[in-house]
C-alpha cells in the first residue's frame, strides 16, 4: 500500500525528494526524516488495521441480526404450517 521509496528518492530523505515537503523533520532529511517517515507509515497502517477490525465487528453484528430475523421467520412459517395442519384435521372431522 505505502512504499518507503519513490522514483525521485526515499521518503524522509529531504525536501523536494519523495514528492516534496513533508514537514520540518522530514525536510531536514537524514535518519530523523527516515524515522519520521517510518512512524507516519506505521500510524496509517495501524489506523487501517483498526478500521478493518471495526468493519469486521460491524459485519459480524449484521450477520447475527440477519440470522435472528431468519430464525423468527422460520418460526413463523412453522407456526403457519401447524395452523394449516390443524385446520385440515378439523375439516376432515367435519367432512365425515
Amino acid at each position: 500500500m505505502y512504499s518507503s521509496t519513490r522514483s525521485n528518492g526515499e521518503w524522509g530523505s529531504g525536501s523536494g525528494k519523495g514528492g516534496g515537503s513533508g514537514g520540518s523533520v522530514r525536510d531536514a532529511g537524514g535518519s530523523f526524516g527516515k524515522m519520521e517517515s517510518a512512524r507516519e507509515e506505521e500510524y496509517f497502517r495501524k489506523q487501517q488495521r483498526e478500521q478493518i477490525q471495526k468493519l469486521k465487528g460491524h459485519l459480524h453484528d449484521e450477520i447475527s441480526h440477519h440470522e435472528e430475523l431468519v430464525k423468527k421467520l422460520q418460526d413463523e412459517i412453522q407456526r403457519h404450517k401447524q395452523k394449516i395442519t390443524e385446520l385440515n384435521t378439523e375439516q376432515d372431522k367435519v367432512g365425515k
